[in-house]
């Protein structure tokens, strides 16, 4: 999610970190290779739309425990001193976890296995080209962009030169797991619409 600040200066990680206010989520700010983004808060469909997301890879890690999920506020860098973001939910290998929530903090984490954006649209440009650039370029193996106003998702790898579209399902399965995961896309935007015309979920 987000926008790019109108001032042109270039911002470190570390700058970005000041700019941030303790047990406050939003404005979210994150910099791709020095380029400030601030991000407004997201809408109740967006937080709906990664609640669903992460608690189903939540449920399916808790039976093929090769990563750990999460969702931001995040400090996702790779080490790097242009870089920080804050990918909607995440996954990153059970060992950068055990460090991550440890005493190393979010310097442990140095891979994800898997990085989905929820586009809305301040967000939209951000997420389908610089955050999308940055992770092809991290070599994160799948990235997801969920896009529920259309009713589909953008899926990316790291060679891809344009996207995979899906409108029903979400695929991805791993490296160690035994099962692939599989996301009802369709299902879930269902829901949200029934949800947005008053009936139930």
């Amino acid at each position: 999610m987000g926008m790019a600040h109108p001032e042109p200066r270039f911002h470190t990680a570390e700058m970005v970190r000041a700019l941030l206010v303790e047990d406050r989520a939003w404005p979210r700010y994150e910099t791709v290779h020095g380029e400030l983004i601030v991000t407004p808060g997201p809408g109740h469909a967006h937080q709906w739309v990664t609640l669903e997301v992460a608690g189903e890879l939540r449920t399916y890690l808790a039976r093929e425990p090769v990563g750990v999920v999460l969702t931001s506020p995040a400090d996702v860098s790779w080490g790097r001193q242009d870089v920080l973001v804050q990918p909607d939910v995440f996954v990153m290998p059970t060992a950068h976890a055990r460090g991550a929530l440890g005493e190393e903090g979010w310097t442990a984490v140095r891979h994800l296995l898997l990085a989905v954006e929820i586009v809305s649209p301040s967000s939209a440009r951000v997420d389908r080209f610089r955050k999308r650039r940055l992770y092809q370029s991290q070599g994160v193996p799948t990235y997801w962009v969920i896009d529920a106003q259309r009713g589909e998702a953008e899926v990316w790898t790291p060679d891809a030169e344009l996207p995979r579209v899906e409108r029903e399902r979400l695929a991805w399965h791993p490296e160690g797991a035994g099962e692939p995961f599989a996301f009802d896309l369709a299902g879930c935007l269902a829901r949200l619409g029934r949800l947005r015309a008053g009936g139930a979920g």
